[in-house]
């Protein structure tokens, strides 16, 4: 998890291999997307303007189709899944960078995924500074939630921060501004315990 620019899936991969080096499959995946479906649904939600509630639905509506078809079948097989965002993504991007409200999220929420929630997330944490650097920096067309302002950058990363506070065993904090491979001694640290 993180801001867009914080450098979270530049280190998917190596998550991926750290899970397998201790003896465990691992699926790669991510949201929205995963599927067929998610994956186009994901294609309008990053490149269609709508309404926050639309935007909403539709993520969810994506998740409920990856957690069916890839995410629950993963985890019943044993397999630990390595998922780029997922719930606390959506608190942070729609609920408090978009204002959709927590009921709504938490309802939703219970439809596309009942009890399931993440073991462990990690926030790769960085500046509004660093992550519009970094985003400018790729030459990539930027999306829809990429070409978002600064205090919508700040609002989303404020969420992330205070999920990280909130549920210190879960929600673990990576510094992203640091090097690379001081980055990954935190993964394996936060993986490991």
């Amino acid at each position: 998890e993180g801001v867009d620019g914080a450098g979270k899936s530049t280190h998917l991969q190596f998550i991926a291999d750290f899970v397998a080096s201790r003896g465990r499959h691992a699926i790669v995946t991510r949201e929205p997307g995963g599927t067929d479906l998610a994956e186009r649904l994901r294609e309008a939600i990053l490149t269609q303007a709508m309404t926050p509630q639309i935007e909403t639905l539709l993520i969810y509506a994506a998740r409920a189709d990856h957690v069916a078809r890839v995410i629950r079948p993963g985890l019943e097989a044993g397999s630990w899944v390595i998922c780029d965002r997922f719930c606390d993504a959506t608190a942070a991007y729609q609920g408090a960078g978009k204002g959709v409200s927590a009921q709504l999220l938490d309802t939703l929420a219970a439809v596309a995924h009942p009890g399931l929630a993440p073991d462990r997330t990690l926030v790769f944490d960085c500046p509004y500074e660093t992550a519009a650097k970094r985003l400018a920096a790729s030459g990539k067309k930027l999306d829809r939630f990429e070409r978002e302002d600064r205090a919508f950058f700040e609002r989303v990363r404020a969420a992330y921060l205070a999920r990280a506070k909130a549920e210190p065993a879960r929600v673990r904090v990576i510094d992203a501004t640091v090097p690379v491979a001081k980055i990954r001694e935190a993964l394996e640290h936060n993986l490991g315990d």
